[in-house]
């Protein structure tokens, strides 16, 4: 197994892309901490749905916009697992605004979810990493909206181009320790966070025309990349970002 008895906290855990990594590391050997801020009973199936495999989860009810709750999370890996090996900051919100009608309040909550959050859990986690001794990973759920240009959701885009250069700058700064900082940047999933889309046929069918591979990404493709980031096979990656898009950052331009 890949992550055979590494110590996981996923922030966001209990669906979308973070239930999807929790169901792909624990599947590799992987001990997880699922953190949650709703849907306490979603939490609790999943944990079953991972121990009925054989695998090992506890749950976490923390607000990750507040430093405090960060440390418990990273305390509950320790105190559940005995280690913290990988913090996957996973959870995010969006609120589909241009510049023009972003409240603050809203930009605010976005960044406080995206970007607050990925900053400080990551402090966090890289003073447990250096407590050990012995290196760790934080790895980033982006989106190829920390590069490309998204009108209309404005405070999001702004949030994941703050976590591109969190990971590059905090992957350079934390190298020396051998901690490892790396984004995966999802194109379209086929997710809660997209169901808009998804249960428009005329929009659901223009955005697979604008998909290279002419399909949205399942969970379960982001997750299998996750696991091999988390692998000792991606050992000498950091301060960077994979891109899992279907190549659509590419098959857009022009349109």
């Amino acid at each position: 197994m890949l992550l055979e008895g590494k110590s996981i906290v996923v922030t966001g855990g209990n669906s979308g892309i973070g239930k999807a990594i929790v169901l792909a590391m624990a599947a590799e050997g992987a001990n997880v901490v699922v953190d949650y801020v709703a849907h306490e009973d979603a939490t609790e199936q999943l944990i079953r749905q991972v121990e009925a495999a054989g695998g090992k989860a506890v749950g976490v009810e923390a607000d990750i916009s507040r430093s405090d709750d960060l440390h418990r999370m990273m305390q509950t890996a320790v105190d559940s697992f005995g280690r913290l090996d990988v913090l996957v900051n996973n959870a995010g919100i969006e609120t589909r605004q241009s510049l023009l009608d972003t409240t603050e309040e809203d930009y605010e909550k976005v960044m406080a979810v995206n970007m607050k959050s990925a900053f400080f859990a990551s402090q966090a986690a890289a003073k447990r990493f250096i407590e050990q001794g012995d290196g760790g990973l934080v790895l980033n759920i982006s989106s190829v909206h920390e590069d490309w240009p998204m009108p209309g959701n404005i405070a999001y885009c702004v949030s994941k181009g703050g976590m591109r250069m969190l990971t590059r700058t905090a992957g350079v700064e934390l190298g020396q320790h051998g901690i490892r900082m790396v984004n995966i940047a999802p194109g379209a999933v086929d997710t809660p966070i997209n169901a808009s889309t998804t249960s428009n046929e005329d929009l659901l069918g223009k955005l697979q025309d604008a998909i290279p591979l002419h399909r949205l990404a399942e969970a379960s493709d982001i997750a299998d990349v996750a696991v091999f980031l988390a692998s000792g096979r991606a050992s000498y990656m950091t301060a960077t970002t994979v891109v899992v898009d279907g190549g659509i950052m590419q098959g857009s331009v022009g349109l």
